[in-house]
């Protein structure tokens, strides 16, 4: 399995930007299509974003399309976020997922291994 460590979350104000990352070790994260979820304290973890071993090919829950892109460098096994335009309703812990084969999935299930979580807050 490979091991998920988030960082680059933090207090921001609204229509600010925050760039997360997300580092893999144990397997070459090449080989792992990769995600970003949520959870906002009392609701359910959800899709936020998701990226191919490629990289070419990437989804976005529509609350974030436009304001958010995800993008990998598989050579120094690391999966961005970079938010921008952020609203206190991105508020949440954001966890980093890799699922090792198929596509982008957009349920936790789809996925093999989780990062700790990183979290993000946004005030006004």
């Amino acid at each position: 399995q490979v091991q998920l460590v988030e960082s680059g979350g933090g207090l921001v104000r609204a229509g600010d930007s925050l760039r997360l990352s997300c580092l893999a070790s144990g397997r070459t994260v090449g080989f792992y299509t990769m995600g970003w979820f949520r959870q906002a304290r009392g609701k359910e973890r959800e899709f936020v974003s998701g990226i191919i071993c490629r990289g070419d090919i990437t989804n976005y829950a529509d609350s974030v399309k436009g304001r958010f892109t995800i993008s990998r460098d598989n050579a120094k096994n690391t999966v961005y976020l970079q938010m921008n335009s952020l609203k206190p309703e991105d508020t949440a812990v954001y966890y980093c997922a890799a699922r090792r084969l198929g596509g982008i999935g957009l349920g936790e299930a789809d996925y093999d291994s989780w990062g700790q979580g990183t979290q993000v807050t946004v005030s006004l």
